[in-house]
């Protein structure tokens, strides 16, 4: 599913003919029942035959202009389709039903179209004849929108009164609204001017593939901005180093210039190391080349956002681990204000920092519409879970680097004569996490080995004590905690970790700290209905009770591993021997 809003970002490019480009390309949005296909009808566009898994692409042209427009669902379970088409558009038109006025959901749908670079919007205010072409009905639609839009950055908002069922102010005027003296929207759309520019930005292309079908390395991939040609001597990007273009090949042949939006195969003079999501990019005027980075974000899944949860994130055809380190407000759609939170929900707006595993080239997308926006995606489901447009480098990005440090890890290691690890103990509470990891570590320290315990309860005592159990600081719970065992396997020791950690994308953003091998993940697995027996501290029955909320195992979900180095069947043996079990694990894992 994460391909989604790429795919739809280039739908306009495959549904018809090479001059696709010339066409203006329109976003025609509105809540369920607003009357977009009808209107689409009533222009005379053909039925849609570039139909996408977000939209359906409507074509029509006339004399003065041609245009595609994709025709998208309203309903607030489909902003993703909103977003999709929004990515390649050049105007919005907004239909609202003159009946109900401005709606919340047309407000988003503005925030979207304003966050995808969209610069030119219509307000449509359908059904006019349902409110008998009430002048004062149409002005109130107008003026609340205009005040609602100014924050926005549009260049140019018309605000046209149509009943797209009958024709009123759609391709033709109507005598049925004497007060409007302005063009209808057909002859708004032929005659507005939106320009692509496109070409007068710097040169970019994100390379999508490597190409060896002509006998040699080329790089395909289109043309986001600029143009290029052989002999252009260009950056290759994140890595820094410079190539001279020997030559370009498109559908038709080999050609002497590619502009934006070209598809084409760059062959460069001499070899150099190129990969898929790497950049081409004019060589005196480049982009921003960064792993951390302010942004925002449309949140698309029924799943809330997490700061510190990892997620995927594809930017220019480079697919790269990230998190979002800080959730700095959500947007009010209704108006505009910057609202504290500490998650985002579905089709919610926000602003947030986050941090990618490596660098990656962009543009702010306030720049570059066509290389300032990304998406991330769900590392379990797939599933795409947000739309982004970065809006700056974090000064700390560049600020700061890594220390060069002498003594290196593999050299503390040495001293300890056993290789440093993380043992991951995780399972509900009163599993016997705690038990066993105390048990393990007394049989290592027993040989020689040196060891540190990490408990769950110590560490909310102290580095954690202004955390919660909600499910976001569970999600920060973890991500110290990893950060922390880090530290101690670079100073040579064997970590053991106690925690229930219940979330499988929290696990893995720890083992994603570690080195092939270090992290040695341990489910602890004892059935619910015995921990709940157990209960060595009374908190299942104040749970159960609900004195104590977010409770794993009770009103809050425990995820069990699906591929953990060591289970334990803590259910049917005792302590002592699955703490042997665990010893013995460390030599068939080569840690001891």
């Amino acid at each position: 599913m994460h391909s989604t809003i790429e795919t739809a970002a280039g739908a306009v490019e495959r549904t018809g003919s090479a001059d696709s480009r010339a066409a203006l390309r329109l976003l025609v949005c509105g809540v369920a029942g607003a009357g977009k296909s009808t209107l689409l009808d009533s222009l005379g566009a053909d039925r849609g035959q570039g139909a996408t898994s977000d939209a359906v692409y409507r074509r029509l042209s006339t004399p003065r202009r041609a245009f595609i427009a994709a025709d998208t669902p309203g309903d607030e379970q489909h902003t993703r389709n909103i977003t999709a088409a929004a990515c390649k558009s050049d105007l919005a038109v907004l239909l609202a039903d003159a009946r109900e006025g401005l709606l919340a959901q047309t407000r988003r749908h503005a925030i979207i179209a304003s966050l995808m670079g969209i610069r030119h919007v219509v307000l449509a205010a359908n059904k006019i004849d349902l409110v008998g072409y009430e002048r004062a009905v149409f002005d109130e639609i107008c003026e609340r929108f205009r005040a609602f839009a100014g924050e926005l950055g549009f260049e140019q908002i018309a605000c046209i009164p149509i009943c797209a069922r009958d024709g009123d102010n759609v391709s033709a005027g109507s005598a049925r609204t004497p007060w409007y003296a302005g063009p209808h929207l057909l002859e708004y759309l032929e005659t507005v001017g939106v320009e692509d520019d496109r070409m007068a930005k710097p040169f970019r292309m994100p390379v999508e593939a490597v190409d060896a079908s002509r006998g040699g390395r080329g790089f395909a991939g289109t043309v986001a901005s600029g143009s290029l040609r052989p002999g252009d001597e260009i950056a290759v990007l994140p890595s820094g180093r410079t190539a001279t273009v020997k030559a370009l090949h498109g559908p038709g042949g080999e050609r002497d210039r590619a502009r934006a939006g070209d598809a084409v195969t760059v062959t460069l003079a001499g070899e150099i190391d190129v990969a898929r999501g790497d950049m081409f990019a004019a060589l005196r005027d480049r982009p921003q080349v960064a792993d951390q980075f302010a942004a925002h974000v449309v949140w698309l899944s029924g799943a809330p956002l997490f700061p510190e949860r990892s997620y995927l994130m594809t930017i220019n055809h480079r697919t790269v681990g990230a998190t979002v380190t800080e959730l700095k407000h959500r947007i009010d759609v209704d108006s505009l204000a910057k609202l504290a939170a500490k998650t985002l929900s579905l089709n919610e707006i926000g602003v947030c920092n986050l941090a990618a595993a490596s660098p990656v080239a962009f543009d702010p997308h306030s720049e570059n519409r066509h290389t300032g926006g990304f998406i991330l995606i769900d590392r379990d489901s797939n599933e795409t879970v947000a739309a982004g447009m970065v809006d700056f480098v974090l000064r700390r990005a560049t600020n700061i680097h890594h220390q060069n440090i002498i003594i290196s890890k593999a050299e503390r290691a040495a001293l300890m004569h056993h290789k440093p690890a993380v043992l991951w103990f995780t399972g509900l509470s009163g599993a016997g996490k705690s038990t066993i990891g105390n048990l393990v570590e007394a049989g290592l320290h027993a040989r020689g080995v040196h060891t540190l315990l990490l408990d769950g309860d110590n560490i909310r005592h102290g580095l954690n004590r202004d955390l919660g159990f909600a499910e976001a600081d569970r999600v920060e719970n973890i991500r110290r905690i990893g950060e922390v065992a880090k530290l101690m396997t670079d100073a040579g020791l064997i970590v053991l970790c106690t925690f229930i950690s219940p979330f499988q994308a929290e696990r893995r953003m720890v083992r994603e700290l570690f080195d092939e091998g270090e992290f040695v993940e341990i489910f602890v697995d004892t059935p619910l209905e015995k921990c709940i027996a157990r209960d060595p501290k009374g908190l299942y029955k104040r749970a159960l009770a609900g004195e104590i909320k977010n409770f794993t195992g009770v009103d809050q979900p425990y995820e069990a591993p699906e591929n953990a180095e060591l289970r334990l069947d803590a259910g049917r043996k005792d302590a002592e021997r699955l703490a042997h079990e665990v010893i013995e694990s460390l030599s068939r894992l080569k840690i001891l």
